[in-house]
């Protein structure tokens, strides 16, 4: 397997990937990035190719040989603005520097639970290493062992960051998400 960031070049690859529904009810892996009264309104396809064409960073791509089998979105936190809003979430100072965030999964379902969620969240850590970060964070779903529909675990798992070295940085009241940190 193949893991690459996302690039102008490669912008295809991830709408082939994603497919016409941008993976997830048009979401495009927009979810974190735009506020929540924009969302509606949102062209987020063309949104994600403004933020790719300027070069910013957005995730990386997993490719098995030349197809594109997964995706993880990983940048600086300060890249989205809803997540830093999360009432949720209550995450520290939007300028705690260095900081960067995994924010979303998207598997094929044909390489599902075959290791690709965990390649992707490795080599996402080692990408924001050479970008020069302090510690990478995810907000992975507590599933508490039960099975849940693949849509709901956008952000990834509790056990999925455990493997990958990740520890619970902060458990927010409320809801079911949990704030992982991964530093060396």
């Amino acid at each position: 397997m193949n893991i690459v960031p996302l690039t102008p070049d490669r912008f295809a690859d991830l709408e082939r990937l994603f497919g016409p529904n941008g993976a997830n009810s048009s979401c495009w892996c927009m979810w974190w990035r735009v506020a929540a009264k924009d969302w509606q309104a949102a062209d987020n396809r063309a949104a994600i190719a403004g933020i790719v064409g300027r070069g910013e960073p957005v995730g990386l791509l997993a490719y098995d040989a030349d197809e594109p089998v997964g995706w993880t979105a990983v940048a600086p936190r300060p890249a989205y603005p809803r997540l830093l809003r999360s009432q949720t979430l209550r995450l520290a100072p939007a300028d705690e520097p260095g900081v960067w965030s995994v924010t979303c999964f998207y598997i094929h379902r044909r390489y599902r639970r075959k290791g690709v969620a965990a390649a992707l969240l490795d080599a996402a850590v080692a990408h924001a290493e050479t970008q020069g970060t302090t510690a990478v964070e995810g907000y992975p779903v507590d599933t508490a062992g039960e099975r849940r529909p693949s849509g709901d675990l956008f952000t990834g798992t509790v056990p999925l960051f455990a493997r990958a070295g990740f520890h619970e940085h902060a458990r927010p009241a409320t809801g079911r998400r949990i704030v992982m940190r991964f530093s060396r």
